[in-house]
C-alpha cells in the first residue's frame, strides 16, 4: 500500500513538472524581447491548459499531507526555501497570466510579463534544489526532525536547479513549435533546438558535480540507477532536438516531457527505500514505509482517490484532446 502511494505522490509531481513546466518555460521566454502581439500568442498556446496543469501540484501535495505526513513535514521544514521559492513562483505566474491583459497600456502589460518572468525563474529553480537536496541527503537528526537548511546552498543544488530551469525553457520552446502556427513555430524552431542542447549541458554538468560530491555518492542507494536515468535524460533531449530537425514537433514535446518527467523518478528510484537519507544519523533516514500514515488512514485514502484519478486523468486527456493543433486567428484568446 506504501508503495502504491509512493508511487502515485511521484506520478502527480512528475506530471505537474511536465504539464506546469511548459508553462513556465513559456513565461521564461517572454524575456526574449519580442513584440507584445507574439508574447500574447505565446501565452494564448498555453491558455486552455493553463490553469487545469496546476492542478496536478494541488494533486500531489493532498498526497504528500494526506499519506506521508512525517515526510511532509520534514521535508518542508528541511526544503523550504526552495519550496517557498517555488510556491512564490506558482503565485506570481498565475497572478500575471491572467492580470495582464486587464489594463490597456503596454507599459502595465509589460510590466505583468515581467512578473511572469520573475515567477517562472523562480519556479523552476524552486523545484530544481528541493530535488537535488533530496539526491544529497538533508540533515536529519536522530529525534527525527531536519537540522537547519544549510545542505541547499550545494554547488550541486544549485548545478542541478541551473538544468531543471534549462530544461524548463527548452520543454517550453518545443511546446511553442507545437503549438504555434506555422510560420512562427519555423522561427522558433532554431532557438528551440539550441535550447535542447544547452539543457543537455546543463544536466550532464549537474550529473558531472553530484558524481563527484562525497554527499551525493553517499546518499545514493542505487548510484548505477541514477546515473542510467541521467543518460536517458540526456538521449531524449538530444532525441527532441534530431525531431525537430526533421520538423517533427509531437515527437519532440513527448521527448522533452519525458525528460522532465525522469528528475522525479531518478530521486526516487536512487534513493529507495529510503525517502529523506540522513547525512547526520544514518540509523535516522527515513524509508517509505515509516513515512507514511497508517494503513487505516491509506485505505480511507484509496477510496477517495479511485474516482478522483480517473476524473482528473480523464479531463487532462479531453482538454488537450478539444484543443489538439496549432493555434491561429480564430482560436479564442485567454489573455
Amino acid at each position: 500500500m506504501e508503495l502504491a502511494w509512493y508511487a502515485l505522490l511521484g506520478l502527480f509531481f512528475a506530471g505537474y513538472l511536465v504539464l506546469g513546466g511548459y508553462d513556465y518555460g513559456v513565461g521564461l521566454l517572454l524575456a526574449r524581447g519580442v513584440d507584445a502581439s507574439r508574447r500574447r500568442a505565446a501565452l494564448n498556446a498555453v491558455g486552455p491548459f493553463f490553469l487545469g496543469n496546476e492542478v496536478w501540484l494541488v494533486a500531489a501535495v493532498g498526497i504528500l499531507f494526506g499519506a506521508f505526513p512525517v515526510l511532509e513535514g520534514e521535508l518542508l521544514a528541511g526544503s523550504y526555501p526552495a519550496v517557498l521559492a517555488a510556491l512564490v513562483g506558482v503565485i506570481l505566474v498565475t497572478a500575471g497570466v491572467q492580470l495582464r491583459s486587464r489594463p490597456e497600456g503596454e507599459r502595465a502589460r509589460g510590466a505583468w510579463d515581467r512578473v511572469i518572468v520573475i515567477g517562472s525563474l523562480l519556479a523552476a529553480l524552486g523545484w530544481g534544489v528541493m530535488l537535488a537536496g533530496l539526491l544529497q541527503g538533508v540533515p536529519l537528526r536522530a529525534d527525527g526532525h531536519v537540522a537547519g537548511v544549510t545542505h541547499l546552498f550545494t554547488p550541486f543544488a544549485a548545478a542541478t536547479g541551473l538544468a531543471v530551469l534549462a530544461l524548463t525553457v527548452a520543454h517550453g520552446a518545443t511546446f511553442l513549435t507545437l503549438r504555434m502556427p506555422v510560420a512562427e513555430s519555423d522561427q522558433l524552431r532554431p532557438l528551440a533546438r539550441r535550447l535542447l542542447v544547452t539543457a543537455a549541458v546543463a544536466v550532464s554538468a549537474a550529473a558531472v558535480v553530484g558524481l563527484s560530491a562525497d554527499r551525493v555518492r553517499a546518499t545514493a542507494q542505487r548510484p548505477a540507477v541514477g546515473v542510467l536515468l541521467a543518460v536517458l535524460l540526456v538521449a531524449a533531449l538530444l532525441a527532441a532536438r534530431v525531431a525537430l530537425g526533421r520538423r517533427r514537433p509531437g515527437v519532440a514535446f513527448v521527448a522533452t516531457a519525458t525528460a522532465l518527467a525522469l528528475p522525479v523518478l531518478l530521486v526516487g528510484a536512487t534513493l529507495w527505500p529510503y525517502v529523506l537519507v540522513s547525512t547526520l544519523e544514518p540509523n535516522a533516514s527515513l524509508t517509505v514505509t515509516d513515512a507514511a500514515a497508517s494503513g487505516p488512514t491509506l485505505r480511507l485514502l484509496g477510496w477517495l482517490a479511485v474516482p478522483l484519478l480517473p476524473a482528473l486523468l480523464g479531463f487532462q486527456a479531453m482538454c488537450w484532446w478539444i484543443f489538439r493543433g496549432r493555434t491561429d486567428g480564430r482560436a479564442p484568446v485567454y489573455w
